[in-house]
């Protein structure tokens, strides 16, 4: 059965390793090095072959593809293994969750057609997982309740364009747009 993007994922152990490996390899490429990162440094850093990663990845758009779609999942993810946190807690951490996402998504925006049916498909999962997290915390109190799933998800997005000193200034700026979300 193929996925959303096109590629089949293998169904061997070992074959889905190599799958996966290179899905993270080219998710850390993409996210240093833009759309001109090398798949052959891709399938270097994954530990198998040029011909492994095209076996998997026929195009270089397969390859974008899937990388983003496993961040939508890892995000719908993030949003259950988040949901027994404490209201407050549960936005917070999904929410630098998302930050990671939207620095992978941002090295592959343009080379991903937005206007596909896999795009509004992701988009939809994406809200779907995180917009209970929100109106939970919204009903606890402890976020504003005049905030929509689609403004936060724009600050947070917004937040994450700008280029930082380090991973500790993005994470102060970050918790200054949540203190503006956050109920006293």
């Amino acid at each position: 059965m193929q996925t959303q993007s096109g590629v089949r994922p293998p169904q061997r152990a070992d074959a889905r390793r190599n799958f996966d490996a290179l899905l993270a390899a080219a998710r850390e490429a993409f996210a240093e090095h833009g759309t001109t990162a090398s798949l052959e440094e891709i399938a270097r850093c994954a530990g198998v072959g040029i011909g492994t990663l095209y076996r998997n990845f026929p195009t270089r758009q397969d390859l974008f593809n899937a990388v983003y779609l496993g961040e939508i999942d890892a995000l719908c993810r993030a949003a259950d293994d988040v949901a027994g946190l404490d209201p407050w807690d549960a936005l917070a951490t999904w929410l630098r969750r998302f930050v990671g996402y939207v620095a992978t998504k941002r090295a592959i925006y343009e080379e991903i057609n937005r206007d596909s049916e896999m795009m509004r498909g992701a988009r939809e999962a994406m809200y779907a997982a995180f917009e209970p997290l929100l109106a939970r915390a919204q009903e606890a109190g402890v976020a504003r309740r005049d905030v929509s799933a689609d403004d936060l998800l724009r600050l947070v997005s917004g937040l994450t364009a700008g280029g930082y000193v380090d991973e500790a200034q993005r994470e102060r700026v970050l918790a200054v747009a949540l203190d503006g979300v956050r109920t006293s």
